[in-house]
This record gives structure tokens, sequence and C-alpha cells, in this order.
């Protein structure tokens, strides 16, 4: 017997994601450990999506629901922000977007109440409280499953682009860790964590899927923490690399960017290379590292790139995927940070180095994610 669910498909390439937001003490500006409550009020509240727990009680989480175009995720994100904005400011918390909290200590979090939570809390002991980190999750519609696994490893190589494009975790534990992105280090302690097997076809991940089955390793797919993995369940892929942008309005740009490099690989199906792994590990490292400052390892052609360079060319190769997809603007305002060299980690630091404590850094940090971010405005926010 198996839990792996059969992978149904679907033909067009819509999206959803997924967003872990941090709750904030608006006093200490510390994480607020008010999950159970807020969320209790969240659900008296209607609205569209999702609105759940995560594995501590200072995180809730986002779900969207299904869409084909960027302008109706990013309303339905905007919808959703502003309904918990609304909540938290009547309970006296703040909530906010970036990868890591700045100062939180682990030790002090509390495992929120389920019995999965509580099985991944005994199972990997105190890596449960330092998964206190916050990331977006993007899942794009295929229509099959052996198209699932060709785009776990088909986006292999891009993953530095949605690693760069939402970086919003340059402080951990009190200190600037002098990463763009620190979250991923917490991640990657995890022995199920980095890149799916080999593997082509459906029949064969099946087949891999059981054998760790019936090993006692896995018992849904839940259980691999994979930068990219098959979502059989949802007829997805799931990206998991990013951090939690600090706005909603970035969050559905990466959404529409995913659905585009998917659109176009579906389309031109370039051939897949197994070298690509030589590199993937110092190209993932590198640009968590240097951020926009990265430069990466093609070991298909032995050369390096700018990472800079490398996004602003697939940009001018989804072009004309962006105007069938109605996502131009996503996709300008994703050519305008790289050019800008502007993440949320660029702007965490410029709010720090200006206010000068990581306290009223939260404090901004909550306020841009509560506020209204209207597109005439964003590129002046982040």
């Amino acid at each position: 017997m198996t839990n792996l669910q059969p992978f149904e498909g679907k033909p067009f390439p819509t999206m959803g994601v997924e967003l872990e937001l941090q709750l904030i003490n608006l006093f200490n500006f510390n994480l607020a450990t008010e999950a159970s409550d807020f969320l209790r009020r969240l659900d008296e509240k209607p609205h569209s999506g999702e609105i759940k727990p995560e594995i501590t009680q200072a995180m809730i989480e986002i779900n969207s629901s299904i869409h084909e175009e960027y302008f109706s995720l990013n309303k339905e994100l905007v919808d959703l922000r502003n309904l918990i904005a609304n909540e938290a400011y009547q309970t006296h918390i703040g909530v906010c977007g970036g990868g890591t909290h700045p100062f939180q200590k682990w030790k002090k979090q509390r495992i929120f109440s389920t019995e999965r939570f509580a099985h991944v809390s005994e199972q990997y002991g105190y890596l449960a409280k330092q998964f206190t980190v916050f990331g977006q999750h993007i899942h794009i519609a295929c229509p099959t499953g052996d198209d699932a696994l060709y785009l776990c490893h088909a986006l292999a190589q891009y993953i530095p682009h949605f690693i760069v494009l939402s970086a919003a975790s340059p402080f951990q534990q009190g200190v600037d860790t002098s990463f763009d992105c620190s979250r991923l280090a917490v991640i990657s302690a995890f022995p199920l964590s980095g890149t799916p097997p080999w593997v082509l076809s459906w029949k064969e991940f099946k087949t891999y899927f059981d054998k760790l089955f019936n090993l006692g390793i896995v018992k849904s797919m839940k259980d691999f923490y994979w930068d990219i993995r098959p979502k059989p369940e949802y007829s997805t892929i799931e990206i998991r690399i990013g951090d939690t942008p600090l706005t909603v309005e970035k969050a559905a740009e990466l959404g529409a960017y995913a659905q585009l490099l998917v659109y176009w690989l579906l389309d031109k199906k370039p051939i897949l290379h197994k070298d690509i792994y030589y590199t993937y590990l110092i190209n993932r490292f590198r640009s968590s590292r240097y951020g926009f400052d990265a430069i990466i390892v093609n070991s298909i052609n032995e050369s390096q790139i700018p990472l800079v360079d490398d996004i602003l060319q697939v940009c001018d190769q989804l072009g004309d995927y962006a105007k069938t997809l109605k996502s131009s603007e996503a996709l300008a305002r994703i050519r305008e940070a790289v050019l800008h060299r502007q993440n949320g980690a660029t702007w965490l630091r410029k709010q720090y180095a200006e206010l000068e404590t990581l306290e009223d850094t939260v404090r901004r940090q909550s306020i841009l994610w509560m506020s209204d971010n209207s597109p005439e405005n964003y590129e002046q926010s982040v």
C-alpha cells in the first residue's frame, strides 16, 4: 500500500502561492506566540483561500486560490493581506513578511498543537523549533506526472533567480549574517532536503516513493523538503526555495515569474542535462550569500555569468509569453528590481542602517507588509 496519490494533471499552468508569515509583538517587536487566538478570530471572517497554522505558534500561513493570471492572484493576496492586517490592528499584534525574524531565539518558540507538527517535533528535535523561518511556496499546474518531473529538474537552473528575487533574511539571532538569504541554512539541515532523485517518469518516481515508504522513511510527499517537489494531490510542481517576500505584491510577481518559466519550458522542452547538479549547490549558495552580486556557474557550457545578467536574459526570452499570460507588468517589475538590485535583504539592511536597531527595523517591516502597497507606490517601498 502506498500514500502516493496519482498525478491526474491539468492542461493549463495555473498557479497558487503559500506564504508563511510572522506574528509580531508590538511592544518589543519579537515574535508573538499568538497564532491560536489569531487564527480563531480570522476563521470568523469570510475570505477566499486558506489561513492556517504553521509549525510554531508565532507563524501563520496563507494559501491562495487557483489562478490563471497574475492580476487575479495579486488581487486575492491583497484582499487577504487587508483582512489579516485589519484583524491584527484590532488584536494589537503585527504581521510581516521576511524569511527570518532578525532576533528571535528558536528555543523560546512553541510547537503548534497538531498531530503532524507533534510528529515533526518528535522526529527532528530542536530542528523543529529552528524551523521558525518563513518561506513562499509556488504551485504551478502540470499536464502529466512526467511533465512534473521534467520541470522539477528543468527549473533547477533557475533556482538562484527565485532565491535572489525573494531574499529577505539577512538577519538572524541578532546579527547580520552577511547572507541575503540566511533562511536556507535552516532548511538544509533536514535529511530529506535538497533535490529530487534523477527520475524522469512518474512510473519511476512511484517506484522510488514506494521504496522509501516501505522502508518507513516517508509517509507522504510532505516528508520531502526538496527545493522543488511534485505535488500529485494538486497536479502541480511546488517551488519551495524562496523567502516570504516583504509584500504580497512581490509574492504575486514571483508566482507569475514561475508560471512564465513553466509555460516556456513546456513549450520549448529544452533537453535535460544531469550535469546541472554539478553546480547546483554552489549556485544555490552563491545566490543566498551574495545576492545580486553572485556569479553563477553553467556546468553545461562550462561558463560563469553574473546572476543579474542571467535573470535579465531570461526576462527577455519570456517577454512574448508574458503577453500571452497577461503578466507583462509582473515581468517588468522583476526586471526593474534586478536593474536596481533591490530585494527584501537590501531594503532591510537600509532600514537597519537608518534606524540602528533591529526592533525598529521589524516595526517598519511590519508596517510595510500591513500597508497598501499599490503598484504605483511599490518601487518606492521595496
